[in-house]
């Protein structure tokens, strides 16, 4: 292995001059890849029905194509788990990707095409790894094994030649030879469906790997982490793994979870993030300091930013990336090399930079919380967990929040559910220090609550460990890239989860 490292770096240079050309020039790679894609699809059944044949300019694309959300492409979606070919792509959908759908209790399925695969999510892997390799020319990453805490497969009983499985167990199915190599532990391992038992299996099948890379969500990973130490009596990760040197995560917001991860591996690593959904490959850290991550514009996904107070209007006008603007908030709208055509993923970002075109996830388009208009997006929440965690000596494992309306008695707040993995001295305490937190992060908080007026301060509960996984465990969406939904604009999930704390499921 140790020969692969030198080998696989100088590819990594040489492919440097191919990705520094699509960060120069975005625009026009942008226009390239929206040619290709209308081009590939014009005589697919939905290219007929928009006549893509007759679409020459961006303009016309917009004005011809109406925005889809998934509900709008699912007929269309399950006629192609259903075996019929050429409805969106024009290559063979014969993988899907299975969406948690964190907005409500159905999943989604995602198609997956040939060149989804490898012109997005596997070339977006390359390049993470050219730029890594251009920050640390001197790594060993690839002379070790790289953990991915991954999902599970299954095989669909619609029709005999479709399979889905989360993302992560897509890709690892369809992995290039020279993936399996560097990858720990074997495949029927890292694909099993029941979270508790795979944990266990993960955790005593590479505990003496040379681990020298780690990718997952941060909860799981955090799970994983701490059973590996229990096996092997160490104090720290590196002492288990003296040559580990990345985290790559994404998900959810790292924010809530870099104290403890750094705590538990107990020595210098590198963390990367990267914005990888079902949908494609968005964008990666590029710059080890920068919090925003570069977006990638020449692999397979068209965009358009819908500024988020246009959302649900009449409509709706999207704009490209000549005309956004730093820090505003934009509900990405995605035409890919899988078959989604101006398709909502329901996620919304800000660009932190302009030149090259950086990003942050910001929040959900329905995961935020506005019953008295205070407009408190995740970014918020996690910022102030983060401040209050800071403030009060603590460490919050998970946490959920929604709001309490107003009553003859009383007027509205917020009402958090918080996991915490060390629980502050004084609870009462932690819950001023979040509510100073999002009131100098929110302004349209603090308005709300200046003098109680219309908030009051908010009720915060500490919850028994592991009482989410119970709640997700419920749902059947314990492991994988399920997550618990962090904000809600009603009540009935914390209801769910107040119930089972007292016993009453």
């Amino acid at each position: 292995m140790k020969i692969l490292s030198p080998v696989i770096s100088q590819l990594a240079r040489m492919r440097l001059r191919g990705v520094e050309n699509w960060i120069a020039h975005p625009i026009s790679a942008q226009r390239n890849v929206l040619q290709h894609l209308v081009t590939q699809a014009q005589y697919t059944e939905i290219g007929r029905k928009y006549n893509f044949s007759r679409l020459f300019t961006i303009k016309d694309f917009k004005n011809t194509i109406p925005i889809h959300e998934y509900n709008d492409l699912k007929p269309y979606i399950s006629r192609m788990m259903a075996g019929e070919q050429n409805i969106l792509w024009n290559t063979p959908i014969n993988w899907f990707a299975k969406s948690s759908g964190t907005t409500s209790d159905k999943s989604k399925f995602i198609p997956i095409s040939d060149e989804s695969l490898k012109d997005t999510h596997f070339k977006g892997s390359k390049d993470v790894l050219t730029n890594y390799y251009k920050n640390f020319p001197d790594s060993d990453l690839l002379t070790g094994k790289s953990l991915v805490v991954g999902g599970s497969h299954q095989v669909s009983n619609l029709f005999e030649d479709i399979q889905y499985g989360d993302l992560s167990a897509v890709l690892m199915q369809n992995t290039p030879f020279w993936g399996q190599w560097i990858r720990t532990p074997e495949l029927k391992i890292a694909l099993l469906d029941e979270w508790e038992s795979k944990i266990e299996q993960l955790a005593i099948n590479t505990v003496h790997e040379n681990v020298t890379s780690i990718a997952g969500v941060p909860t799981w990973t955090i799970i994983l982490i701490k059973r590996i130490l229990e096996i092997s009596g160490k104090k720290t990760l590196k002492e288990v793994w003296p040559n580990l040197e990345l985290y790559m995560h994404g998900g959810v917001s790292f924010i809530p979870y870099r104290e403890q991860i750094n705590k538990l591996i107990g020595g210098p690593v590198n963390y990367l993030e990267m914005y990888n959904a079902s949908e494609g490959f968005f964008a990666a850290q590029n710059m080890p300091d920068d919090e925003g991550l570069l977006l990638y514009t020449d692999h397979g996904i068209f965009y358009e930013f819908l500024p988020v107070d246009e959302y649900g209007k009449p409509g709706a006008s999207t704009i490209g990336l000549k005309r956004v603007e730093l820090h505003k908030n934009y509900a990405p709208v995605i035409t890919t090399n899988g078959g989604l055509w101006r398709y909502l993923i329901g996620d919304t970002i800000q660009f932190t930079s302009l030149k090259p075109f950086k990003i942050k996830v910001s929040g959900r388009l329905k995961h935020f919380m506005n019953a008295f208009g205070e407009e408190v997006i995740v970014e918020n929440a996690d910022n102030a967990i983060a401040a209050a965690s800071a403030k009060t000596n603590s460490l919050v494992k998970d946490y959920s929040a929604a709001p309490v309306f107003f009553t003859e008695q009383n007027n509205g707040a917020h009402e958090w559910l918080i996991e915490f993995e060390n629980q502050p001295a004084d609870l009462n305490r932690f819950t001023i220090e979040l509510d100073e937190a999002l009131k100098s992060l929110n302004s349209d908080y603090e308005a709300k609550r200046y003098k109680n007026i219309a908030l009051r301060l908010p009720v915060v509960h500490s919850l028994e460990k592991n009482t989410f996984d119970k709640w997700l465990k419920s749902k059947q969406k314990l492991g994988g890239q399920h997550k618990v939904p962090r904000l809600s604009n009603d009540r009935k999930m914390i209801e769910e989860i107040l119930a089972m704390q007292s016993g009453g499921k």
